[in-house]
């Protein structure tokens, strides 16, 4: 390895060397305040190296990584993910018996394995990558053992994941005996793809590894995880699994997508439109009873998620700049969501039942008015990022384009993402009409409440001039998206 590719890895360099340094560091001392100024360092660290990498890229580094703009762009919006959950977690985990600062190993290493995923060339690299998400996630959902939900969480997703991991090695298997290759380019060139031949080996194992990635990105019929485990994990969890673990999954995808040119002519294409369909109107509908923000906030993922293969069937670079962009917005909302239900927990539980935020416009307005304006970015109302977002999807789905050049709109997948929007707009508007009620206790209206901590006040605040700002002004953004993704296509 040169000194070149050294430098193209570095952002991921310092984040295996900040876990490492935080192990240690544990080892001499224990000391919350200690590990969380350590785990941020390493993330600001991380996202300073950025632009030292850039000056590398792009670049293959062993035929497992390829280092170029998208993956960069990626690795930067999942470490500024990272980075909010951190802070957010700091004040969160500071009441609770458990011990903290193992935490933040697992949370780095979590990070490292997402942003890795959006790096990867190889399908050896996304396997290794993908479990060492995984086995991260595994102990950050049962990290709190004293509650029962979070162990009960913590099994759900590790034998769910087990089995999906089964899924995805046999299908490796099957598309190397039928292709000879592990590489995502190689996987083309002169094979039965460019040809346009499926043979059965062929769709089995790309059967297989969709069916993984199903599970990973919480798609209906391979959803059920979910909600239990949104309930069940911490709050600031919950938050890490519906941003970075999904964001580095969906950046894999997109580059195998971009990658494989052959791969929208497969006859699994109308299968994965059926999935995306089923995703956004089973999620909005099964959240509309849903008594539980947290539950509320899954079933709503599973629905946007749905969102996102709308782009990714529809292919081009619109396409994969949509989907670009309504991840970057869908990102900032749930955090600022979810944000607002970390801040609101105690030691006691999680912020979940509907009925805790009766009344909370009155006792926290600022707490009340992000979390409204978080649901409208979800919901695509005007004047927030999803509004924009959702335009970009649509746009890309009507735009689709057959092989010979001739539009090929996906109305059908248009119309599902409308029809499912609307929907959503009822279970959203139900938590704000909730916030607005008068609580049923007028003499703890705004008293008796503890200060929102330093950091994740910041965060928050950040958080909502990001749903903001790119709700009337997305031209910074969209042109680094231009930017990152052109190397791809």
């Amino acid at each position: 390895m040169t000194a070149s590719d050294l430098v193209a890895l570095l952002p991921w360099l310092v984040l295996a060397a900040g876990a490492l340094v935080v192990m240690l560091a544990i080892a001499f001392r224990r000391d919350h305040r200690l590990a969380a100024g350590v785990a941020m360092a390493t993330l600001g660290l991380a996202l300073l190296a950025l632009p030292v990498a850039a000056t590398a890229a792009p670049r293959a580094v062993t035929p497992l990584f390829h280092v170029d703009g998208y993956a960069l762009f990626y690795t930067a919006l999942l470490v500024a993910a990272t980075a909010a959950v951190a802070l957010l977690s700091y004040g969160y985990l500071r009441g609770h018996p458990e011990t903290q600062e193992e935490y933040y190993v697992l949370l780095l290493l979590a990070v490292l394995g997402s942003s890795l995923l959006a790096a990867s060339s190889h399908l050896v690299s996304f396997f290794l990558a993908l479990e060492l998400l995984s086995v991260s996630l595994y102990t950050l959902i049962g990290y709190l053992r004293q509650r029962r939900l979070c162990l009960e969480a913590a099994i759900k997703y590790l034998v769910l994941s087990g089995v999906s991991t089964a899924f995805m090695l046999f299908g490796m298997a099957l598309l190397y005996a039928g292709q000879g290759t592990l590489a995502f380019e190689e996987l083309v060139g002169g094979t039965s793809i460019a040809q346009g031949t499926w043979t059965v080996p062929l769709l089995a194992g790309m059967a297989l590894v969709a069916v993984a990635l199903g599970f990973k990105l919480s798609l209906v019929p391979f959803h059920f995880w979910s909600p239990d485990v949104y309930e069940g994990a911490p709050a600031p969890v919950a938050a890490l699994v519906a941003t970075v673990s999904k964001g580095g999954v969906l950046a894999l995808v997109l580059r195998l997508f971009s990658t494989l040119d052959g791969v929208l002519q497969s006859p699994l294409v109308p299968a994965l439109g059926l999935v995306a369909a089923a995703s956004m109107l089973a999620g909005s509908l099964l959240a509309l009873r849903q008594e539980n923000v947290k539950r509320v906030l899954a079933y709503s993922s599973i629905a946007h998620l749905g969102y996102l293969l709308v782009p990714l069937l529809a292919g081009g670079e619109l396409a994969t700049a949509a989907a670009t962009f309504y991840l970057v917005a869908y990102v900032i909302a749930i955090l600022a969501a979810l944000g607002v239900v970390t801040v609101l927990s105690t030691p006691e539980g999680d912020a979940g039942t509907l009925e805790g935020y009766r009344g909370l416009f009155w006792r926290r307005p600022w707490l009340g008015g992000l979390l409204a304006a978080s649901l409208f970015s979800l919901a695509g109302l005007p004047l927030t990022a999803g509004f924009l977002a959702k335009l970009y999807l649509v746009a890309a789905g009507v735009g689709a384009a057959s092989p010979d050049g001739q539009s090929r709109g996906l109305w059908w997948l248009v119309g599902a993402l409308v029809l499912s929007s609307a929907i959503a707009l009822y279970y959203y508007l139900r938590i704000v009409v909730v916030m607005l009620q008068q609580p049923t206790e007028p003499e703890a209206v705004g008293a008796g409440r503890p200060l929102v901590p330093l950091g994740a006040g910041l965060v928050l605040a950040l958080l909502a001039l990001g749903l903001l700002w790119l709700g009337v002004y997305p031209s910074p953004l969209l042109r680094a998206i231009q930017g990152a993704i052109a190397g791809i296509l």
